[in-house]
């Protein structure tokens, strides 16, 4: 009897044991976003030896990192090009779902950038390999960003789709001279600004009026 009662308690140990190391194993393969939000700056994905090959631009390095995190029902234009009032704009990246219209401004500005939120221009500085420091003015995504939204959204409403338009910028090497929410640092955060409820939520008939306008 002793015996018997031994057993069955090595048993239940041995249980115990297979399913706490299942549960370890399991929790390793998981990708925790929230880690990728504590480290703002950092495209760590688009430094891969994958990305870093010759031949793939900032814009479609941040193109993959936005289909990356879509969803089934996500869809993504790039290089539109809208003209509203005799304004023109070429947007990088419009994406559109159940959540609203999205504007992705992509820049893949080198070296050092100063400058604030409401400059329209920053100034980049990049010292090269012989220590010779060059200054370049370049344009503000933040401002760029917001006169995309304004233009796409009068676009949309002069075809009869009155929307809300968000608009947000990536620079791919992680040198924003500002902290702001119109700056998307890591792939948590496009992820969390194209997913998150907000506004009234599209229809799928909006949806598709508005494809079919960024289509054309």
């Amino acid at each position: 009897m002793f015996y018997l009662v031994l057993f069955v308690l090595l048993i239940v140990v041995a249980v115990i044991v297979f399913v706490i190391c299942l549960d370890n194993s399991g929790s390793n393969n998981r990708h925790d976003y929230s880690e990728d939000h504590k480290s703002p700056g950092l495209f760590e994905w688009m430094m891969t030896p994958e990305y870093k090959r010759v031949g793939i631009r900032g814009e479609v390095k941040a193109s993959n990192a936005i289909l990356s995190v879509m969803r089934d029902d996500d869809r993504l234009f790039t290089n539109v090009s809208i003209n509203y009032d005799g304004r023109p704009a070429e947007l990088d990246n419009v994406i559109v779902n159940k959540y609203g219209v999205f504007v992705i401004e992509v820049k893949n500005y080198a070296g050092a950038i100063y400058g604030n939120e409401d400059d329209f221009e920053w100034q980049k500085y990049k010292t090269t390999y012989a220590g010779n420091t060059y200054v370049k003015t370049v344009k503000n995504p933040i401002k760029q960003v917001k006169r995309q939204c304004y233009l796409l959204a009068r676009y949309l409403e002069n075809y009869g789709t009155k929307v809300w338009v968000d608009g947000y910028a990536i620079l791919i090497q992680g040198n924003s001279p500002v902290v702001s929410d119109y700056i998307l640092n890591n792939i948590y955060d496009i992820e969390h600004v194209i997913h998150t409820p907000g506004r009234k939520m599209l229809s799928p008939k909006t949806i598709d009026d508005i494809s079919r306008l960024l289509s054309r």
